[in-house]
């Protein structure tokens, strides 16, 4: 009987504990989206536009065959030529995460961050602070074998009733030594606004 009891009184602590009793703050019109879904707020480059090209880019890569053995990739910040501000880092963030979890890259530091990489290695070798048994040495970072650059551009047309967003982004992979572009590939999106 006490076991039976015992049993019971989990089971309701632990339906207690998955119910939701966080108080809810802020206002009245905000509410979660899925993040997935597709946004047609503006025909600005939007949300959707980002998961579209780096999920097109990633595929294309990943399956082209070019990333045998894990190589490592420099990547550089994508040159934005639109009108527009658009956040081009974190459409190579993207990129990166999904190469990252398919296993089929690995990525050196890439050119914003070397200065925080070569500091961090002044840091622990000439500072006297750490440990020496615990300090990283210089002189063994791991080079690219690749570079991964590109560049989104737009071509807007606007009429009376119209106004028509074309993107074209376009990414390619180097190789570092020989300068030879060895994978290439676009992905356009169109976007109209009926006013």
């Amino acid at each position: 009987m006490f076991a039976r009891f015992s049993i019971l009184a989990l089971v309701a602590l632990l339906a207690s504990g998955c119910s939701n009793t966080s108080p809810v703050l802020g206002g009245k019109n905000i509410s979660y989206g899925d993040s997935k879904a597709v946004e047609l707020v503006t025909n600005e480059f939007g949300s959707t536009d980002l998961q579209m090209i780096a999920e097109s880019m990633t595929r294309s890569l990943a399956q082209s065959g070019i990333l045998q053995g894990r190589p490592v990739v420099q990547v550089y910040d994508v040159k934005n030529k639109t009108s527009e501000y658009i956040d081009t880092r974190e459409i190579t963030t993207s990129i990166k995460t999904q190469l990252m979890k398919t296993g089929t890259a690995r990525f050196a530091s890439d050119n914003t961050d070397m200065q925080s990489q070569v500091d961090q290695l002044k840091l622990q070798n000439q500072s006297g602070l750490y440990k020496k048994s615990t300090v990283s040495k210089t002189g063994n970072m791991v080079a690219a074998k690749y570079r991964l650059e590109g560049s989104i551009s737009s071509i807007v047309k606007r009429s009376s009733d119209y106004k028509d967003v074309f993107y074209k982004f376009s990414l390619q992979l180097i190789d570092v030594e020989s300068g030879l572009a060895e994978w290439m590939d676009e992905k356009e999106i169109r976007k109209t606004t009926e006013r």
